[in-house]
């Protein structure tokens, strides 16, 4: 009973801290971590005691592996020596230089424990990076690379604290070692990539969505039990069967089964990774009662401590600024990947939260362990530190950098123009496949609903500033409040008892469904109109500038030459009509294109992407 109620009490927790963080736009991580450490003062709260391998087995693996679903893999491989650097190159620079430091102030704890506390502080927290990450609007590059490191760093953590735990023991070697990463990256790889292989072929012949929703929930420990029983890198086998999967799902029949692993993976995600931050402010209390008896004196511990957290905040642009420029002095390397601004850099050295994992790795030092209290009170030191300094400064540092995030209306701009060429592909198959004994009242019904949902991708662009609501928001609201209607009169009927519960079931759930499809949420609906639009709401619009652009040829390969002059990384190109300057999109770092307009006052510009021709008036605010 106890523990029921201790459950319904955390999911509480989370779900209300949740909520008031997003009203009070607080990070939720933070406003969570210290509610825990509140709670862990407060006397009717009982001590919680984290149960290491209740975190490294039962909570890191559905994590890191909700994260790799949604992760790209062509992403993670484009930017692969960024994030090997980092997971890799980093977590062993650090784990080593945090073990000397602690060394240095602590002698008399051993050598080998000293490194052992630099292998759990090392590795910044997949959750805190990423969910700090995409709340400020970083550019998606730095997102991905910071994704990227925290997806792979615990593996190298975890077997780097293993090496250390038996240099405790005094049995290890360096031939140990090295074979130590080569089983833990080996065979993480081959049991990631063998999971990923059976699960996917099992889940194409699974038809029922209950059935194929389970099995997509035990793909992480099917991944990671088998690693770690052959002592290899669970977390690195969870993170490949997650990428590989994340890549091959949509490309997998059974739409419904998709939408249901999606939906619940983002509660399970949702409720674990809350909830570990609400565990580590609930771990204060118990960890600072642990010092109080130590030999080496309250008042050096905590100035001991206090130097550890300097040292990680600061080996980390020590490694970042060196791993991103150096390697760029290779000419090759340079011309295939300019070097980025050094305000990338910053915020990447900047963005090191540490989380749950560097707690509970902390814990699997041996309990018999010497000063072992004062290496737990280090690690939630570094934990707290990092994610109050840089969590709540973060935000402010990409403000003063004046880093640009993702542009909306580029954003709206790329996926109109992509539904755009889906819908044009569906409307080809619909006249390969159509017969001169399909009705025609069929094929005009399906060329008009896919056309439909084509045009409502244009009309999101449409200037929010008008009071009309554009079609498809139009059909959305009258839709809802005829769903609501319909629902009400099969509720209204259930009471009288005329029809059988089966019956009445399968009705609501075709609303629901429909009520689901429905192209605009009731978040849009529900959400004042602001101002700063981004255009015209439907697709081929016309002005005096568009109407008398000229229609200069592409080149064959264009390139933003302001870039280049920069050594910045375009995301997308634009080509002015007027003189047929190339420039990059407002995604950019240089935003090169919207300059060009300011600078010399052409007005329309158009895209130069594959598959795209669509056109951009600046002066008068229009697509066409």
């Amino acid at each position: 009973m106890e523990l029921a109620l201790g459950l319904l009490v955390l999911v509480a927790v989370v779900c209300a801290g949740s909520a008031l963080g997003r009203k009070l736009n607080v990070s939720v991580p933070l406003l969570l971590v210290l509610a825990g450490v509140a709670g862990s003062f407060l006397p009717f709260v009982p001590r919680i005691e984290l149960n290491p391998e209740l975190v490294l087995v039962g909570l890191l693996p559905p994590l890191l592996y909700a994260a790799a679903l949604r992760t790209s893999l062509f992403d993670f491989g484009s930017n692969r020596r960024a994030i090997g650097l980092l997971s890799v190159g980093y977590v062993i620079f650090g784990t080593l230089a945090v073990g000397l430091v602690v060394w240095w102030l602590f002698p008399e704890i051993p050598l080998a424990a000293a490194i052992a506390l630099g292998a759990v502080v090392a590795p910044p927290d997949a959750v805190a990076a990423t969910a700090i990450a995409r709340k400020v609007g970083m550019p998606r590059r730095i997102v991905t690379i910071l994704e990227g490191e925290s997806l792979v760093n615990d593996a190298t953590a975890l077997v780097c604290l293993r090496a250390a735990i038996a240099a405790i023991a005094g049995t290890v070697s360096a031939a140990g070692i090295a074979g130590g990463f080569l089983l833990a990256a080996g065979g993480g790889l081959v049991v990631g990539l063998a999971a990923a292989y059976v699960l996917t072929e099992l889940r194409k012949r699974i038809r029922n969505v209950a059935i194929n929703t389970s099995t997509s929930l035990m793909a992480p420990f099917v991944a990671y039990l088998p690693a770690e029983a052959i002592h290899a890198s669970g977390v690195l086998a969870v993170v490949v069967t997650g990428l590989v999967m994340g890549t091959k799902a949509p490309s997998m029949p059974n739409g419904a089964a998709r939408l249901s692993q999606r939906s619940n993976w983002n509660t399970v995600q949702f409720l674990l990774e809350n909830s570990v931050f609400l565990l580590i402010g609930l771990q204060v209390r118990t960890i600072i009662e642990g010092i109080q008896d130590d030999s080496l004196g309250a008042g050096r511990i905590w100035a001991g401590c206090a130097v550890i957290l300097l040292a990680v905040l600061l080996l980390r642009p020590v490694w970042v600024f060196p791993a991103t420029y150096l390697p760029r002095l290779i000419p090759s390397v340079r011309r295939d990947d300019p070097a980025p601004p050094w305000q990338f850099a910053a915020i990447v050295s900047w963005a090191g939260m540490r989380g749950v994992v560097t707690l509970a790795a902390v814990l699997v030092l041996p309990a018999d362990l010497e000063h072992r209290s004062v290496l737990i009170l280090a690690a939630m030191v570094v934990v707290g530190g990092t994610l109050t300094l840089q969590g709540f400064t973060l935000p402010a540092l990409v403000r003063l950098l004046r880093v640009q995030g993702p542009d909306q209306r580029e954003d709206a701009l790329n996926q109109a123009s992509l539904m755009q060429l889906a819908t044009a592909a569906g409307v080809e198959r619909l006249q390969e496949l159509r017969t001169d004994n399909d009705p025609p009242e069929v094929v005009a019904m399906l060329k008009r609903r896919t056309q439909e949902r084509g045009l409502a991708a244009w009309e999101r662009l449409g200037r929010p500033t008008s009071e009309a609501a554009t079609p498809s928001q139009r059909y959305a609201q009258l839709r809802l409040a005829m769903l609501d209607a319909e629902r009400a009169k099969v509720l209204e009927l259930r009471r009288g008892g005329a029809y059988a519960h089966e019956v009445l079931s399968e009705v609501l759930d075709r609303l629901d469904v429909e009520e689901s499809m429905l192209d605009i949420s009731l978040e849009e609906l529900d959400t004042p109109a602001e101002g700063g639009g981004e255009g015209i709401a439907r697709p081929g619009g016309v002005c005096g500038h568009l109407e008398s652009a000229p229609d200069p040829d592409v080149p064959r390969e264009p390139f933003c030459a302001d870039c280049r002059r920069e050594g910045t990384t375009p995301v997308h190109l634009r080509m002015c009509l007027a003189c047929g300057n190339v420039g990059c999109c407002d995604s950019s770092p240089g935003t090169h294109a919207s300059r060009h307009f300011e600078a010399t006052g052409h007005p329309v510009m158009r895209s130069i992407e594959p598959g795209e021709d669509w056109r951009w008036c600046y002066e008068d605010d229009l697509l066409g």
